[in-house]
């Protein structure tokens, strides 16, 4: 008798639990988008008068507005004078870092503060329409805490891909390098030679890392390491990168210099941050590869303009005013010579928010708006692996929408002013109104 009762327990718990979730889809619900203008981000083409159905979170169709038929209960949005395009994709960010935690001042930041910077800088991030971002390098798993907290609705934010900590030679550009020795203060994704960067690999992993970040050259903002340096030996890169791949997770190299570059594309990272000196070399093994480039051309000029706000020492300034013009002559030919590129921007040495500001830039340095606007969408996509997900407003593929007032085709820097955001087929803001 005892074991029957329970059992009808369990079944008046699962019907209930089933009701539960049938009047939930039942009670959400439809949305439908009315939009003047939808750019198609794998065709180039702008469609007119479309309507985006969205059920569920996610696109049911898109298609001439006059062919949907709305029913009582649909909620409706309108959006009759504005363009329509995906959620867009940011590559490089860092959320648990504003412009006033770089240099000494940054020692000062602990791990549940950068979390709570995280928080405060992931709702300005998706509410300047970037819906997806790489979380690339984030000390004690402050990005994993983040990304949870997001995806169990407790606070808005965009949908994330983290590191965790960064991978970084003793002494290199992702150690701590600001203290003296008798500190023997020491970076959380330090690791030397190859049983060493396995382990930091794995390690990640296990708290939780959708991707491994590595620095293979110096970089600008750190102390003492030289950004044209590099920093892990192919031998230990290739290392990474198979654990890495193995295991289920993407690799992404911050690289300056012309050898980390060659070397970690030869290693068979899927991305390379930033790449001020690329040369003919890396373009084509790159390209060989199949490996994306990541610019982050916009804080060039943006560092060199704040960087008293930003605390930096001498020697990091010294080499922004070095490295950072030359990048953007480097990524010209890069971009001329047809390497893959996906849009990243390393929000977090400048504000949040800000993101947008990248396009120009990577207009002027030679790429049309359509392929500006494809690396933050379709091409980043592809990068992060969600093809499937995110990058295009198509059946099947979360219903996230940013709108503009104006042709980002024809003014790319209509992308820093976006007025309409959707995440998940949720109104996260809406500057038009009903």
């Amino acid at each position: 008798m005892k074991r029957a009762y329970v059992n009808v327990w369990f079944l008046i718990g699962g019907l209930c639990i089933l009701c539960s979730t049938i009047f939930a889809q039942q009670s959400a619900p439809r949305v439908v988008v009315r939009a003047g203008h939808l750019l198609d981000t794998k065709s180039g083409k702008t469609l007119v008068n479309q309507a985006i159905v969205i059920e569920g979170g996610k696109i049911v169709s898109v298609g001439p507005i006059a062919e949907v038929k709305t029913a009582a209960g649909d909620q409706i949005i309108e959006l009759p004078q504005a363009t329509v395009l995906p959620g867009l994709i940011d590559a490089h960010t860092h959320l648990d870092e504003g412009p006033e935690n770089h240099g000494y001042p940054g020692l000062a930041v602990s791990v549940p503060r950068h979390a709570l910077i995280g928080a405060r800088n992931a709702r300005a991030t998706l509410e300047a329409g970037f819906t997806t971002i790489r979380n690339v390098g984030a000390d004690g798993f402050s990005d994993v805490a983040l990304r949870d907290a997001i995806n169990a609705g407790e606070i808005p934010g965009p949908r994330m891909l983290v590191s965790g900590p960064a991978l970084s030679i003793t002494g290199g550009h992702c150690d701590n390098n600001l203290l003296p020795f008798e500190y023997h203060a020491t970076g959380d994704g330090v690791a030397d030679g190859i049983a060493a960067v396995q382990h930091k690999v794995r390690e990640n992993i296990k708290y939780g890392a959708d991707l491994i970040k590595v620095c293979a050259t110096g970089g600008v903002l750190s102390q003492g390491d030289d950004p044209q340096a590099s920093q892990y030996t192919l031998e230990e890169m290739r290392a990474i990168v198979a654990d890495a791949h193995r295991l289920g997770r993407r690799v992404a190299a911050h690289a300056h210099g012309a050898q980390g570059i060659l070397w970690a594309s030869e290693a068979g990272v899927d991305s390379v941050e930033h790449g001020s000196y690329i040369d003919d070399a890396g373009i084509a093994e790159m390209k060989k590869n199949g490996t994306y480039l990541v610019p982050t051309l916009y804080v060039a000029e943006w560092v060199v303009d704040n960087a008293e706000r930003m605390h930096l020492t001498a020697n990091m300034l010294s080499k922004a005013r070095e490295v950072l013009p030359i990048a953007r002559k480097n990524i010209a030919r890069a971009f001329a010579g047809g390497v893959k590129v996906a849009f990243g921007t390393d929000a977090g040495v400048y504000p949040h928010g800000m993101n947008a500001h990248e396009f120009a830039v990577m207009v002027k340095v030679g790429l049309s708006p359509l392929q500006a606007i494809q690396a933050a969408t379709v091409n980043a996509a592809d990068l992060v692996g969600w093809s499937g997900k995110v990058g295009a407003l198509e059946a099947g593929k979360w219903a996230d929408i940013v709108a503009v007032d104006s042709d980002p085709l024809q003014d790319v820097t209509t992308l820093e002013r976006v007025k309409f955001v959707m995440k998940g087929g949720v109104v996260v803001k809406n500057e038009y109104g009903k």
